[in-house]
């Protein structure tokens, strides 16, 4: 396969069905899946991270995936670690002659590798933590504002997070020029389209059917052994709100109506990040995400085919 051949990237809101999407134009194209999710490298993370493996058997055929289930609960896996684990999975499916889908709903994991964003590990600075420990909430916020240029919240979702997220700017604002570059990758993007009323009411039903599927039985069974609490909140929507029902912070119908608010807010969010994208020059191609799945294949081909 001619690793000049652009990547193929299908991204949209959560509970838009990209998943299905991916998999059956992988099955046409003979393509495997390469997930752009920050919570579905998680093991035992399933339910609440919707990994729907189910999606990958198309048929008869078996649509191979990567960069699912490759770390442990309770690890803090970052960006960095996510480009060399993709730089590593896309060339070995280059290697056998396949092509690349490219699929989730993490926006920035998608950019970073299809942007060739200059990453690089970063360092605990516990003189800086120190630090910062001594900040409010509003003076963490100016000082990574300072730092940083933000495309969203999601740095403010937990102080801890804000603090990562100064040191990590910090240190790469500081190490610019020793920054190797990431490579240059071909891509086309497809966009998956819902009006935000459909996405609100699949984002509810999704969310009934996790909860009848044992959502909380699997954090609770994430607890039992041995993940700190604050670790599962540190993950954010399912995982936080459900830990912080079983630690009996509030009732189950407290936590079902809020954490239905925050992921109707998480999705308008990820609509803002890939609207910020076009307007940084990427093109997206949308698809109408309510169109029968055989439809969205057959304007997914056209739009690879031109």
């Amino acid at each position: 396969m001619d690793a000049n051949l652009p990547i193929i990237t299908i991204l949209g809101p959560t509970a838009t069905g990209k998943t299905a999407i991916a998999t059956h134009l992988a099955a046409k194209i003979d393509a495997e899946i390469i997930s752009a999710d920050s919570r579905q490298v998680y093991r035992r993370m399933d339910i609440g991270t919707g990994k729907d493996l189910s999606d990958y058997q198309v048929g008869d055929k078996s649509i191979p995936y990567h960069l699912i289930d490759i770390v442990e609960p309770g690890t803090k896996y970052n960006l960095y670690e996510y480009q060399q684990d993709f730089l590593k999975a896309y060339n070995n499916i280059c290697s056998r002659s396949k092509r690349t889908i490219l699929c989730g709903g993490s926006g920035l994991y998608i950019e970073s590798v299809i942007g060739h964003y200059k990453m690089t590990s970063v360092p605990v600075n516990e003189e800086l933590r120190a630090e910062l420990e001594n900040y409010s909430e509003a003076q963490l916020e100016q000082r990574l504002k300072s730092v940083k240029k933000l495309h969203n919240n999601a740095d403010f979702d937990t102080r801890k997070r804000t603090i990562r997220a100064i040191e990590i700017a910090e240190y790469q604002n500081r190490n610019a020029a020793t920054i190797p570059d990431f490579p240059k990758i071909d891509h086309i993007i497809i966009g998956i389209a819902m009006e935000r009323e459909a996405v609100c009411q699949s984002i509810h039903n999704r969310l009934k059917q996790r909860l009848r599927d044992g959502m909380i039985d699997e954090v609770q069974a994430l607890l039992d052994s041995g993940i700190a609490p604050d670790d599962l909140i540190y993950y954010g929507l399912e995982y936080k709100f459900v830990t912080q029902y079983l630690m009996k912070e509030f009732s189950y119908n407290y936590m079902v109506e809020h954490l239905n608010i925050a992921i109707r807010q998480f999705a308008k969010r990820q609509m803002t990040w890939f609207r910020h994208m076009e307007r940084n020059g990427f093109k997206i191609n949308w698809i109408d995400g309510m169109l029968p799945l055989d439809e969205k294949i057959e304007l997914a081909l056209e739009i690879i085919g031109r």
